[in-house]
């Protein structure tokens, strides 16, 4: 039996409640210690033990994948969606769905660029489905209209890949309200608008994988571009929530997710020469080196994927056991000396 969960806890007048107070008895008598020795030993090492073998399993079984070729599915047929699907990243992504037999849906604010893209894609892959629509993604109402046109043109959205973003060296008293606003809006909101969408008609036919396009700065902190990292922080969080949901709600064999955290693509021109003037050492790679890890990622069912160097991908598992002054020492030698502030 299903629930729905819409509670936003507040009364009916606004006014707060406080919960009543538990009988916070100090007395310890021989019924309370008899149901504490009952919860430890009919649930608490049981669960240790189940804890304890899982862990023992889930090694065994990293070891044993980490050998033998992953499985691969395949998603010839099925229709894909890539948001900021016009250039860049997104135009490799639609070059390599069509490559896998996926009708194309190239999905951009930038319509007549979106247009372009699905007249490549025509011209590389004949007999492959391919349509531009435009879209704004941080628009709620735009993203509603983008589901209705995409199932008219080309049917229901199997892969939905959010890649849309905005590239901002924005820190937290940098840029205008309506810039961090917009930021936002494209870089977090989007997913939320899209996954609303187009998630009802994946559980309805049990079958879909959804895919953002995070950033190593979704993991790591970068104390000159706090807007963008938050939001890539808050789409890590979010990613990884909607991969539990998928769980609890049995779903997790035929739904899936896939988070990429890219390093520096090369992209945008102006964004790569503000970076180099800056003598930032960042890893980089091409458009076409990351899609195919991220479509290779998908094909394998692969919740993260970290397209760069070894070295890279090793800081972004453990990253979060490592110590701050580890860290810091990784960031001087990967990005060198950043310059300071004004404010």
């Amino acid at each position: 039996m299903s629930t729905r969960m819409e509670q936003y806890f507040r009364s009916e007048d606004g006014s707060y409640v406080a919960a009543a107070e538990q009988n916070s008895s100090k007395s310890f008598n021989t019924k309370r210690l008899e149901k504490l020795v009952k919860i430890i030993l009919l649930d608490i090492v049981p669960k240790t033990i189940k804890l304890l073998l899982f862990t023992v399993l889930a090694f065994l079984k990293y070891l044993l994948v980490s050998f033998l070729p992953a499985q691969r599915k395949s998603i010839a047929g099925q229709v894909a969606l890539v948001t900021g699907g016009a250039n860049g990243l997104g135009k490799a992504l639609c070059f390599r769905l069509a490559q896998e037999g996926c009708a194309v849906a190239v999905a951009d604010i930038d319509l007549p660029s979106a247009q372009e893209t699905a007249e490549e894609v025509r011209a590389r892959f004949a007999g492959v489905k391919v349509e531009a629509f435009h879209v704004d993604v941080g628009d709620y109402k735009s993203v509603v209209q983008l589901r209705k046109n995409v199932e008219r043109v080309l049917g229901p959205v199997d892969v939905l890949v959010n890649n849309a973003g905005l590239l901002a060296m924005l820190s937290l008293s940098e840029g205008t309200p309506e810039d961090v606003q917009r930021i936002v809006s494209v870089n977090l909101m989007s997913h939320f608008w899209t996954i609303r969408e187009f998630k009802a008609g994946m559980v309805e036919r049990r079958r879909g994988h959804i895919v953002a396009v995070c950033s190593v700065l979704g993991v790591i902190p970068f104390g000159r571009t706090i807007c963008y990292n938050t939001t890539k922080f808050a789409l890590r969080g979010m990613m990884t929530s909607l991969n539990e949901e998928f769980f609890l709600n049995g779903l997790s064999k035929d739904l899936h997710i896939t988070i990429a955290y890219p390093a520096g693509i090369r992209t945008r021109k102006q964004f790569v020469d503000f970076l180099q003037e800056l003598r930032l050492k960042i890893p980089w790679h091409t458009p076409e080196y990351v899609a195919n890890a991220i479509i290779d990622g998908v094909l394998t069912n692969q919740t993260e994927v970290i397209p760069s160097h070894f070295y890279v991908k090793w800081i972004i598992k453990y990253f979060s056991i490592l110590p701050t002054s580890f860290t810091r020492l990784v960031s001087d030698i990967w990005i060198g000396k950043v310059p300071q502030l004004t404010e």
